[in-house]
């Protein structure tokens, strides 16, 4: 049976790789095989995997919104624009977590212009720049003129003493990070070049997804018992991760939920952040 892509490409319907995405969100074998079972009386010749997945997302929830809500992990991340400035947030705090410090949007002066980063990091002596390619759509990929282009503001900003942490810091390292994907050639010259990139599925065994996952790293655009309009207050408030929810009800108040909501929002965040 042959389905269409995000992308437009038809392709044949895989159900080993949608079982083994509705295993990833922490459901248990019955669970899988129920919504399983529903979405093959479902699907249809020429069903877009756009449709597949909002089923799936919908008999997942039914059964627990926590693994509804891992299996919105991709759609949650592109929820982070629609300029990718929370995205920018999002990445500052998974680097965080890893126990480097952290700074967000700073204009440095290199040796011929000025340039706008969208994160520092530091750990013990190093200091990083990090520069975020954010993609709305899921189809759009970073290509080799991404790494190409950041290649020379790095080098433009290497070598110089920045005011970041203390009044004497050297950048030295670079990365790029990207909520798609990176082609084949942006790989190479990253790679060729010297330059750490991250994306959603690379590198293979510790890529955007899997330090998510390890780290319980949700980002709280993934939460089914908010609307979206609670979610875009909530980053708003500097809340970006679920995490940041589970004892913190001050802030779901500031958004306007009752008693009754906050405890369904938190509960969902400690069945979220606990499911492995």
């Amino acid at each position: 049976m042959k389905v269409i892509k995000h992308s437009g490409d038809i392709v044949d319907f895989n159900m080993s790789k949608l079982k083994l995405s509705l295993m990833k969100s922490g459901a248990n074998k019955n669970i899988v095989d129920e919504v399983i079972k529903s979405i093959e009386k479902e699907i249809y010749e020429g069903i877009p995997t756009k449709k597949i997945y909002k089923l799936a997302f919908s008999l997942l929830k039914k059964a627990s919104n926590s693994h509804a809500a891992r299996y919105n992990l991709r759609t949650a991340i592109e929820l982070l624009g629609p300029a990718g400035f929370f995205f920018e947030k999002f990445i500052s705090r998974l680097f965080a977590a890893e126990s480097y410090q952290t700074n967000t949007n700073m204009v440095l002066q290199g040796k011929c212009i000025s340039h706008e980063i969208d994160v520092i990091l530091k750990k013990e002596n190093t200091i990083a720049m990090v520069e975020c390619k954010f993609h709305e759509r899921r189809e759009s990929n970073s290509d080799v003129k991404v790494p190409m282009y950041i290649l020379s503001r790095f080098n433009d900003l290497k070598g110089k003493l920045h005011q970041i942490f203390s009044n004497k810091d050297q950048i030295s390292k670079c990365w790029i990070v990207t909520n798609n994907r990176f082609t084949a050639d942006a790989i190479t010259f990253a790679k060729c070049s010297d330059l750490h990139i991250l994306s959603w599925d690379y590198p293979e065994n510790n890529n955007l997804s899997t330090i998510i996952d390890n780290n319980q790293l949700y980002p709280v655009t993934c939460l089914t018992t908010l609307s979206i309009t609670e979610k875009e207050k909530l980053l708003i408030l500097d809340i970006i991760l679920v995490k940041e929810l589970i004892n913190n009800s001050e802030s779901l108040e500031k958004i306007g939920l009752s008693n009754f909501r906050i405890k369904n929002v938190q509960k969902e965040a400690l069945e979220l952040c606990k499911y492995i």
